[in-house]
């Protein structure tokens, strides 16, 4: 059983003009197997609470194509961000930013430059010890 209840998936919070709205994550799925809803919920509400309205999914796990797949609404997103009191979580900024509906938050390029300096790091460390490798080799 979830912890809580799952809702309908339009959405079935109480809409209070009064509180600034966020687009969030929503975690759902299982252990070890996470799926996200991104949804409008009001910024101080407890992340359990009913959503407003939910605008789309995304499933952080790659598929065979080593794809993660994300779908929205960015017509009920416009929308939200028209409103003037709806803020975008970072995570949620990120996702929007490569699937090109936003600019590509600053935090993805970090994550790139650390993940390529990760990458140059295992690639020196083989060289260098397939060049220890053959000097064994050649000495021997």
């Amino acid at each position: 059983m979830p912890k809580f209840p799952l809702h309908a998936a339009s959405g079935t919070g109480v809409f209070t003009d009064w509180h600034r709205k966020v687009i969030r994550l929503a975690r759902y799925g299982c252990a070890n197997r996470p799926f996200y809803h991104i949804v409008v919920m009001n910024s101080k509400a407890d992340p359990k609470t009913p959503p407003i309205e939910q605008l789309g999914t995304y499933d952080p796990k790659v598929n065979q194509y080593n794809e993660k797949l994300v779908s929205f609404n960015s017509e009920r997103i416009m929308f939200w961000l028209g409103q003037g009191n709806c803020d975008i979580s970072p995570p949620v900024e990120e996702i929007f930013g490569l699937a090109g509906f936003l600019p590509i938050h600053p935090r993805t390029y970090i994550k790139a430059w650390r993940n390529r300096k990760d990458i140059e790091k295992k690639e020196k460390k083989a060289d260098d010890e397939a060049a220890e490798a053959l000097n064994n080799v050649q000495s021997n």
